[in-house]
């Protein structure tokens, strides 16, 4: 269960253009090595080498993914990218299921009206997170709006856990 935690939105930030940074010179150094290894290898001097350049890219690349998901993923110092993508992947599990949340908030079920809530509240942070405050303010009627409903339909408006069952639950809506 994906709960939304607080986070202060510069200090993100910072971490994690660092992890990116990390990321990056990690991809760049492998792909080097792997590439020149290839060539080294397999090249032909003063010959087309760019399908050896290319494999030790690509080699690299796989590298780099497996480092990153198997070794740097669990670390503490990932911890707010880690977080962000869990954040980012929960958001989109709603939004696949956006027509059937609206077809159960517009018939006033409580886990689409739930649902929704805690997809207004990750947005929201997901957005401040990533500084896109513009972004943001296109939803702050439909969020407002929302909220005031559940208030008044005396739902909990701290939908801080996404719950799956609310996805079940909602999946019996639209088409």
């Amino acid at each position: 269960m994906f709960e939304i935690r607080p986070m202060n939105p510069e200090q993100y930030r910072k971490q994690t253009r660092r992890i990116t940074l990390v990321i990056a010179g990690l991809f760049i150094v492998l792909a080097l090595l792997f590439s020149t290894f290839c060539v080294q290898l397999f090249g032909t001097p003063g010959g087309d080498n760019f399908r050896w350049n290319l494999i030790g890219v690509l080699a690299g690349l796989a590298l780099t993914v497996a480092v990153v998901r198997f070794q740097f993923w669990p670390r503490p110092w990932m911890a707010p990218a880690v977080y962000g993508w869990q954040l980012k992947r929960n958001l989109m599990r709603v939004t696949n299921v956006m027509h059937k949340v609206k077809a159960g908030v517009t018939a006033q079920d409580p886990a689409a009206m739930k649902l929704l809530r805690f997809y207004h509240l990750g947005l929201t942070q997901m957005h401040q997170l990533d500084g896109n405050s513009a972004d943001l303010s296109h939803h702050v009627c439909e969020i407002d709006q929302h909220r005031e409903t559940m208030q008044a339909l005396g739902l909990e408006v701290e939908q801080n856990r996404l719950d799956p069952a609310w996805l079940d639950a909602v999946k019996g809506y639209g088409k």
